[in-house]
């Protein structure tokens, strides 16, 4: 009798969402076209040090991107660097965030400008609340401070501001001095309403120039490119932010018994994966998300290679593999955690040696009684949500729904001589 046999879940189906494609084609030269377009060079005086900010998010095209934003200064006279604008990530160590940027292709040789990393902070004053703020030294420094970063929906609240250049100023000018405060206060305050306090004190300092907010469509590419003034910052972002909800991509089905999800990871989500995707609260609570499917168990399958094995998230799980657990750093992984303030993100569940055993423990569990009635589907990560594979008894949800077009025939799930299931997704 086979594996699969034996299990006896329902066969998979490949299937591919037919979002629409917003990529930009020349990414460089959009760079360009919109930053000349807007006044940020002649804010500067002659030959200025120009700091420009970036994050540790796994965003597409993100080296070419923080290139054509230094050539940008550099064609207008000015002295760029790079600066990584990080809280806890990589460890909270210099080194460590400069290693990140390196691994997403941001480092001197590539960038035509140096990239400098350090933890000093500069005190920037107290917000209205209280809260005292800071910048990174060499950022305040600089003659202006100019983000490069990704506005989109945060994974752990809901609100008019989420995670984008307004977050940058915060968490990441902030270093690992300023973020464990900061979401000590979230803890009370709510994260958007210190996320807003914060940058607006930031933004009294005269020290931001602007930034430029990245747009990414459902498929993961390079959707927008807007250089945000200075003056308009708060306004801009909330309507980026609906502009670029209004192109989220979901699992397309109304409910789900087991997701299966091969990777998660610090660059695919600051929470490991994406809450909203997956429906997950961020002390572990089960589908808080009104319009998100209901998602009844997770299977996380291992780590992704840039995490560099910080598997904040863990906790979301309900299965997880071994292989998963025996590779987790814990350092950073609970430096992670705790700056959060969000201990349930690291909470291990129950593990099996192989993917195969994961999902034997599972499918009993989701109120079905023959294995065949499991409803599945299984995603590489959380940023990539097509294609993805959804079992064969979903087949009516699936010709419901026009943007979803089956690719192939129904296979049956295969595992190796490991027990461990044949990818998809090449992973």
């Amino acid at each position: 009798m086979s594996v699969t046999e034996r299990l006896g879940l329902s066969r998979l189906l490949l299937v591919k969402q037919n979002f629409p494609d917003r990529g930009i084609a020349d990414i460089p030269g959009e760079v360009q076209r919109q930053l000349h377009a807007s006044p940020v060079a002649a804010r500067l005086k002659p030959g200025s040090r120009v700091a420009i900010g970036a994050g540790s998010r796994g965003i597409a095209n993100i080296a070419i991107i923080v290139r054509a934003v230094a050539d940008y200064f550099k064609a207008h006279g000015h002295h760029p660097f790079i600066f990584p604008a990080m809280g806890s990530h990589g460890a909270a160590t210099a080194a460590g965030q400069a290693d990140v940027l390196a691994h997403y292709g941001i480092h001197e040789a590539a960038m035509g400008c140096p990239v400098l990393s350090q933890l000093d902070v500069v005190n920037c004053g107290p917000t209205p609340e209280g809260i005292e703020t800071c910048m990174d030294r060499l950022a305040y420094e600089s003659d202006g401070v100019f983000l490069v970063g990704r506005v989109k929906w945060h994974t752990e609240f809901l609100g008019r501001i989420e995670s984008g250049l307004f977050k940058m100023m915060a968490i990441g000018l902030g270093k690992f001095a300023g973020t464990q405060r900061y979401h000590t206060h979230a803890y009370k305050l709510g994260l958007e309403h210190v996320i807003r306090s914060i940058g607006r004190q930031i933004l009294s300092t005269g020290k931001i120039l602007g930034g430029l907010a990245i747009l990414e469509d459902a498929y993961h590419h390079t959707a927008q490119l807007t250089p945000v003034a200075v003056e308009e910052m708060e306004q801009r972002e909330e309507e980026l932010l609906a502009l670029v909800r209004s192109w989220m991509g979901k699992i397309p089905v109304p409910a789900l018994d087991i997701l299966i999800v091969d990777e998660i990871g610090k660059e695919i989500s600051g929470a490991g994966m994406d809450h909203k995707i997956v429906n997950r609260g961020g002390k572990g609570q089960y589908n808080p998300w009104p319009d998100t499917p209901t998602i009844e168990r997770i299977f996380v399958r291992d780590l992704s290679e840039l995490t560099y094995n910080n598997a904040i998230g863990l906790g979301m799980a309900d299965a997880v593999t071994d292989r998963l657990v025996n590779r987790v750093d814990w350092v950073p992984t609970r430096i992670n955690a705790l700056t959060a303030s969000a201990p349930a993100a690291l909470r291990i569940p129950m593990h099996f040696p192989s993917d195969r055993e994961c999902l034997e423990a599972l499918w009993p569990t989701v109120g079905r009684f023959r294995p065949e009635e499991v409803t599945l589907g299984w995603i590489r990560n959380t940023l990539e949500l097509s294609p993805l594979v959804l079992s064969e008894n979903l087949l009516p949800r699936i010709k419901e729904n026009p943007q979803l077009e089956v690719m192939g025939s129904a296979w049956e799930m295969e595992f190796d001589g490991a027990g461990n299931l044949v990818g998809v997704f090449g992973v």
